[in-house]
Parts: structure tokens; sequence; C-alpha cells
């Protein structure tokens, strides 16, 4: 197959699914973030860019679907899709594997020594200590934040390599 092959509604279908899910795994880490209380560390935000990269561009290229855009455009941006699913798909089993213990992090990524109490607001917005990268922050059916970002990532990268290279 070729990304120059007509498209039809299996790669317009897969460009909905893939922003939707990107946005859906994107709100989820920040709901939990404003909403539960979580802080996430340096590695967890970093798992956040290819979302913010990958959602609008996964839109930008349904619009382009559906304007007739030329095929290759449109394989083009499910493949960009799905390459950024794979760097995601990186960044979430590196983090996983660092929460694990089976290699280590950034050395900048961890506990910092908290600001001396002054009383202000800025102060307090000084004293708020990310957690370590090596800690998950907790674990549901086993895996943590880092673990479910891979298998999400896993998923989409799927949907964007089969929706690129496949017949309409």
């Amino acid at each position: 197959m070729a990304l120059t092959d007509p498209i039809g509604r299996l790669q317009q279908g897969a460009l909905a699914l893939l922003a939707v899910g990107m946005i859906v795994t994107v709100g989820t880490a920040l709901g939990f973030q404003h909403l539960a209380g979580y802080i996430p560390c340096k590695l967890c935000l970093e798992q956040r860019t290819p979302y913010y990269i990958g959602a609008p561009v996964m839109i930008a290229g349904l619009v382009a679907a559906f304007a007739k855009a030329p095929p290759i455009l449109v394989r083009g941006v499910l493949l960009a899709g799905a390459l950024l699913m794979t760097w995601s798909l990186y960044l979430g089993v590196f983090h996983a594997g660092v929460e694990w213990g089976w290699w280590l992090g950034p050395s900048d990524c961890g506990v910092v020594a908290p600001a001396p109490s002054g009383g202000s607001l800025l102060d307090s917005l000084d004293s708020v200590i990310p957690p370590s990268c090596d800690q998950a922050a907790g674990r549901f059916l086993g895996l943590s934040f880092a673990g479910w970002n891979a298998v999400a990532s896993l998923v989409l990268a799927a949907i964007g390599y089969v929706a690129a290279f496949r017949k309409a």
C-alpha cells in the first residue's frame, strides 16, 4: 500500500478516532492533575507533548479528509499521528521502567529542597515539591499512569499505522 492510494471511510474514521483518543487520554491526565490533585513529575509532563501536538494535527487531517485533500496529505497525517504515538509509547515505557526501577530516570527529575516558608502566595507556589519520577502516583490494575499511557499509545499508534497503509 502506498501513501498516494485513495482514502475512504477507514481513514476518516481513524483520524476521528485518533483525535478523540488523544484528547481523552491527555484530558484524563489533566483531570487527574487539576481535579484529583495529582502533581505530575517531569516525565509525566513530557508524555503529554505528543498528545498536545497530535490532537490538533488529527483534527486538521480530518478536516482535510472531508475537504477531499490529496490522499498523500491525509495518509501522511495518519502516519504522523502513528509516529507521535510511537514516541509517546517510548516515553510511557521509559517512565514506567523508571518507576519499576529497571533503569534510572533523568537526574533532574525528583525531589527538590522546599523553599523557605515566607507566608506569601508566591512563596507557597515555590514550596510545591514535584514528585520523584521513580515513584508512581498510583496503580490501577497493576499499571501506573505511565503504564496506561503506554497501552493507550500502543493502541493509537496501531490504528494510525493500519489506517495510513490499508486500502480505503
